[in-house]
């Protein structure tokens, strides 16, 4: 497993955020400065509430503490790169998502080391050995920024070539998304129904809890239907393929890898689930009022 770890799972991630950044343009971030109360309203949920929602669910649920880590790990990382599909699908603001994802995907590099090393210290105790946040903040650079980076220069001085490629490697992207979750189940394959028996209830509730939650604040602050169907999606949706990475690098993956797996395989299920909802819900007639005889 040496090589998979030290090696392949670095660049398969960085793989992957190479074809989120083929799919931006500079023109992605100009929106948000244009429209920037739903975007505040999703970033904020997603990298502020998240964690802390984690951190109270982990807190109250009897889990091992490194499952409890693991949580957190999940919690911290950035917006999934198929959330942009899926909010298509579900009629959601498309350019929204695709911000969010973006901007969070860069600021994981400041955002991800501090609560990691934070939730060491609070639920697993003693010091963090190796772990530090400057080294943490300098390997998610290197495997998730930067490659992000590179692809939005790609979009953006070979613009054709990024679109004709982008269909094959985003296909690509999803297959090593996949593998990367297959090996982290792997690893624990003689425990594996256990620990996921002890991480699957608490990743649910927390994916479920911050979908609903991603959509009643959009209800109430978003500025219509579209951007609270992307923020709840955004908020349900993360990128558990840095979360093992993350888990896996920093603590050798183990238990604190598990939460990232089974929340990986719920999220598209509770996403799928409430797209269907909301097709069902809109596509229903709209009530007749009847004319009242004068």
């Amino acid at each position: 497993m040496g090589i998979v770890i030290d090696v392949v799972l670095p660049i398969a991630l960085a793989f992957i955020m190479l074809v989120l950044g083929l799919g931006l343009t500079v023109g992605e971030f100009a929106r948000v400065a244009k429209r920037p109360r739903d975007f505040l309203v999703g970033a904020g949920t997603q990298i502020v509430l998240l964690p802390v929602v984690a951190f109270i669910l982990v807190g109250i649920w009897p889990l091992p503490p490194e499952i409890a880590l693991g949580v957190v790990v999940i919690a911290a990382a950035p917006g999934g790169v198929t959330s942009n599909l899926l909010t298509a699908f579900g009629r959601g603001d498309v350019a929204l998502s695709i911000s969010l994802t973006a901007v969070t995907s860069l600021l994981s590099v400041v955002t991800v080391p501090f609560i990691v090393v934070f939730a060491h210290g609070q639920l697993v105790g003693g010091d963090a050995g190796d772990v530090s946040v400057a080294e943490t903040a300098l390997g998610i650079f290197l495997i998730v920024t930067l490659p992000a980076l590179i692809g939005l220069a790609i979009r953006r001085w070979a613009g054709s070539f990024a679109v004709r490629v982008q269909p094959a490697a985003r296909r690509a992207s999803a297959g090593l998304f996949v593998l990367i979750v297959a090996a982290a189940i792997y690893q624990e394959r003689e425990n594996a129904l256990d620990y996921m028996g002890q991480a699957g209830p608490v990743t649910a509730v927390l994916n479920v809890t911050m979908m609903s939650l991603g959509y009643l604040l959009g209800r109430f602050l978003a500025s219509g239907p579209p951007q609270r169907i992307s923020i709840a999606i955004e908020c349900g949706l993360q990128n558990g393929t840095l979360a093992i990475a993350v888990a896996t690098l920093l603590f050798g993956g183990g238990l604190v890898a598990v939460p990232a797996a089974t929340y990986s395989l719920i999220m598209f299920g509770s996403a799928l689930i409430f797209i269907a909802a909301l097709r069902r819900a809109s596509a229903r007639p709209a009530p007749i009022e009847r004319k009242q005889e004068p």
